[in-house]
């Protein structure tokens, strides 16, 4: 029987260069359905630059609250459960997955009340775009679903199954492209281009798309868990609901840390670029040039960092696995081949980065140079 379950869980899994090529697609997708939707709305008439600070400045203060609830979640479940799977002791790793999902399900409330009632404050004095305190309300229900998607990634990536993460965040752009485009149009529509309502429904789009990835996720669970063995085929251990939680909260709160410095930067962005422009170039273009730096800009920067993301994904559980196992040839050289694509990726966006940044430094001299 324990060989039989043990067969029907390594057939499920996916090796670990399948795992980087699954995620690499899918965020190649995502990026081009992203410029898709980021091309659609920079030259829909009524909303613009305009709308895209409006949509942009409230979903920078959803992304720091969102990285404060599940940022670190899905690499510290995942490294967690490989682990217990490696070593047989299954029903841990089950245990492990359902009070995070309780935890990061309080959590995710928590942040979703904080930011819906906060809406206001922060429109109006933190970031200086009243108009969008209601994009901000929409947005505050994603946090919650949002937080427990990333335990079910967490789980699946944890058992190596990279598949179900690549087609939900795909799934998630793909409707959030499509529900945007058709939303601010019956938007537009009605309100004669108003762009206030024209963002807000950008915004419902994207709570939308993050619903229907977490019905996935939810329906793709319900149908492995006859195939997800809760039958020890090793030694067993047990654990605490309050030694799990620490685990968790111990290994995610460190890997939170780069995004949540990446959120609040952006954040950074959102307060002051509105507030420093606004008394020199008035308060519409002020906008629009944010929009122009949020929507346009980030981006194109942010590129590169998205196709590591493949890496990083499914390297944390596969060398976990290999470590419970005590494989080191094994983490080694999923470790250098990991470094040498990353490599490979990164290195033409570093060597076109710096002639773009030498290009506008000394564009940025002559003009001085002019002004004097």
């Amino acid at each position: 029987m324990q060989k039989i379950e043990e067969k029907k869980y390594s057939r499920k899994s996916e090796t670990f260069l399948q795992g980087i090529l699954i995620l690499m697609f899918s965020q190649i997708v995502i990026k081009i359905m992203g410029l898709v939707q980021t091309l659609y709305l920079t030259n829909r008439k009524g909303f613009g630059d305009r709308g895209n600070a409006i949509y942009m400045g409230s979903y920078q203060v959803y992304a720091l609250l969102l990285s404060l609830s599940s940022i670190g979640i899905p690499t510290a479940i995942s490294k967690l459960i490989s682990e217990k799977i490696a070593v047989g002791d299954n029903s841990a790793a089950h245990k492990i997955f359902k009070v995070s999902v309780l935890t990061f399900g309080i959590l995710g409330m928590i942040g979703t009340i904080l930011l819906f009632f906060g809406a206001e404050l922060i429109s109006t004095y933190w970031i200086e775009i009243p108009e969008s305190k209601n994009s901000l309300m929409i947005l505050s229900p994603a946090i919650f679903f949002v937080a427990i998607s990333s335990v079910f990634r967490g789980y699946f990536n944890g058992m190596q199954q990279m598949r179900a993460t690549a087609n939900s965040q795909s799934l998630e752009q793909l409707l959030k492209t499509i529900f945007t485009i058709v939303l601010v149009e019956i938007a537009a529509f009605y309100t004669m281009n108003n762009t206030i309502y024209m963002a807000a429904m950008a915004t419902v789009a994207t709570c939308m798309s993050i619903l229907f990835s977490f019905i996935y996720l939810y329906k793709y669970y319900i149908n492995e868990r006859k195939n997800i063995s809760v039958v020890n085929i090793g030694e067993k251990r047990k654990y605490s609901v309050r030694s799990i939680i620490k685990m968790i909260l111990w290994l995610s709160i460190p890997i939170s840390l780069t995004a949540i410095l990446t959120s609040v930067i952006k954040l950074v962005d959102s307060f002051t670029v509105v507030r420093i422009l606004k008394p020199i170039l008035g308060e519409e273009i002020a906008k629009a040039k944010y929009g122009i730096l949020s929507a346009k800009a980030d981006i194109l920067a942010t590129l590169p960092l998205s196709l590591n993301v493949a890496f990083t994904t499914a390297l944390v559980p596969a060398i976990s696995a290999a470590h419970a196992k005590g494989d080191n040839k094994t983490i080694n050289k999923r470790i250098s081949l990991s470094l040498l694509l990353c490599l490979i990726i990164g290195l033409p966006c570093t060597v076109r980065n710096v002639c773009i940044f030498k290009r506008n430094i000394n564009a940025f001299v002559s003009l001085c140079f002019r002004g004097c």
